[in-house]
């Protein structure tokens, strides 16, 4: 392939507050009509955003793979760190957890639901879902959230909420 020195064109999506990386690669994908493999190309990063979209950081990604992600993107590799856990906290990768309230407020999955060390939303005292409340199917990964409900029945995050009180 020859290399034209055209530069890809992508449309600008910026990160949540307290997004988890899975989630907004997810909406930088749905956005640009891309696959996980496609964005790696783009960024000369290879097959690693399909890993990190199940939460799979082993081996941990490096900086020079977030710069180049950074670069194609426009965001700095360290806003990419704050969407991974700090350093010493767990990560459970499954099952995928929610707090419906937080979602409605704010429409992106939260890295810190997925630390080990949380089992309910503080902010809401909310105990952090698994599953659907209305049908119990598990959540898919934030990566392939297309509209903030649930993949079966199609309620919605926020309206799980009002149905699980602690």
């Amino acid at each position: 392939m020859v290399d034209s020195g055209i530069q890809p064109w992508l449309f600008n999506v910026e990160p949540y507050e307290g997004e988890s990386l899975s989630h907004f690669l997810g909406r930088v994908r749905s956005r640009n009509h891309l696959t996980a493999s496609g964005l790696g190309q783009l960024a000369g990063i290879g097959a690693v955003v399909a890993r990190w979209e199940r939460f799979h950081l082993n081996p941990y990604p490096t900086q020079a793979q977030f710069e180049a992600l950074g670069k194609l993107l426009g965001i700095s590799s360290e806003r990419f760190w704050t969407m991974l856990p700090p350093q010493g906290e767990g990560m459970k990768c499954e099952p995928i957890r929610l707090c419906g309230a937080c979602y409605k407020e704010s429409p992106c999955h939260r890295i810190e639901w997925q630390f080990k060390s949380r089992w309910k939303c503080d902010l809401h005292n909310l105990k952090l879902l698994a599953k659907c409340s209305n049908c119990e199917a598990r959540f898919k990964i934030p990566a392939l959230w297309e509209d903030g409900r649930c993949n079966r029945c199609r309620m919605s995050f926020g309206e799980m909420a009002t149905l699980e009180r602690l």
